[in-house]
């Protein structure tokens, strides 16, 4: 018996040497032939807080059918991005909705906290989006909101934070 458990303890030991970590280190970047260009300077980010209150949704955004509640990111990263919670105003007018359009930006993605809208993107077709649905809009894909429920909102983040968007027409409707 004796002898059986000392090779266990063994093959233990042996396992454990195994399975131990490796103290081997990684070279650094410049040692492994990556490129030896200057890292990027980033930009100052501060930290923000944005708590819900009913009074921060204006009107004064981009669609004169929505509310806005800026989340204090654009300021928090010097431009880099804006995010904003959108309260889509109903009812829904086709004749002041549905515009053709697209925004020249870097990064858009859009969550769906409310509701439901039917937007139509340039090679996809219409697709409904309901509460919980997520999407990312490539930069400068044409597309159109064709309707929302009455209590539709969603969450924005756009890169950079200033951007244009391009009307490209007559409501679709």
């Amino acid at each position: 018996m004796a002898a059986k458990s000392a090779t266990k303890a063994r093959a233990r030991a042996k396992g454990a040497q195994r399975a131990a970590p490796s103290k081997r280190r990684t070279a650094p970047a410049k040692r492994r032939g990556a490129s030896k260009a200057a890292p990027k300077a980033r930009r100052p980010q501060a930290f923000v807080v944005s708590h819900l209150h009913e009074d921060d949704f204006e009107t004064n955004g981009l669609r004169s059918y929505a509310k806005y509640r800026d989340l204090g990111v654009a300021a928090a990263t010097s431009g880099l991005a804006r995010a904003h919670v959108i309260r889509f105003v109903p009812p829904f007018r086709a004749d002041i909705v549905s515009i053709p359009h697209y925004h020249d930006v870097e990064f858009q993605m859009i969550y769906v906290l409310k509701g439901w809208l039917i937007s139509e993107f340039e090679g996809h077709g219409p697709i409904t989006m309901r509460q919980g649905s997520s999407w990312i809009q490539p930069p400068r894909i044409k597309h159109t909101v064709l309707d929302y429920s009455d209590d539709c909102e969603v969450l924005e983040i756009i890169l950079p934070a200033d951007f244009e968007t391009v009307e490209l027409g007559k409501p679709t409707a």
